[in-house]
This record gives structure tokens, C-alpha cells and sequence, in this order.
């Protein structure tokens, strides 16, 4: 695979376009949980700085049903490591946190 740009949900992508095992190195670029939305701006006709926007995406993290179905994933799928790293959080809800940012 070469110059392909994916763009989605990182769990979705993985699962349906990577073969297991071919990934070397993810470069994320924070912030995460900013509790930020990000918009695209949009400009007039004339170049002209205009209040037309779109949400691009939400920054804030949720436990929801799709967090909490991660996790049983996580925790059904016998990946000890990950299983330690969860447990070693600080607190319940920073794991939690966590988790629903990852879906």
C-alpha cells in the first residue's frame, strides 16, 4: 500500500482496508480531548472572510454505546497488554475517558 490517505474512524479503517500484523509505526497528532469543536471556514465569492461553516469534527470525549462496545472488544479479545494498560490508569474514569476516544 502506497499513497493512500484514509479517512474515518481509525478502528473502521483498520479493520476493513490493513491486513493484521503489516502496520510499523501511527503517527497521532494531539491534542486530544481538547473539548473543542473544529469547523471549516468557508470564504465568499470574492475571497471574502465569511461566517459560513461546517462542523468537521467534535473534540470531546463521550462514553456512549459504541465507547462501551470497544471496551468489552478490548477486554473479550485476550490482548493481555492491553487489559494491564487499562487497569493501570490512574482512575476509572480516566479509563473510561480513554476508551470512549478511541472508538
Amino acid at each position: 500500500m502506497t499513497n493512500t490517505l484514509y479517512y474515518g474512524n481509525n478502528f473502521d479503517v483498520l479493520r476493513e482496508h490493513i491486513a493484521d500484523e503489516s502496520v510499523d509505526l501511527i503517527y497521532l497528532d494531539p491534542p486530544f480531548n481538547s473539548n473543542a469543536n473544529y469547523n471549516i471556514l468557508f470564504k465568499s465569492p470574492e475571497g471574502q472572510q465569511s461566517d459560513a461553516h461546517i462542523e468537521a469534527f467534535e473534540d470531546t470525549w463521550h462514553w456512549n454505546d459504541t465507547a462501551e462496545a470497544a471496551f468489552d472488544e478490548v477486554m473479550r479479545s485476550g490482548n493481555s497488554d492491553a487489559f494491564k494498560l487499562l487497569r493501570a490508569m490512574p482512575n476509572e474514569a480516566t479509563r473510561w475517558d480513554y476508551v470512549s476516544a478511541i472508538c
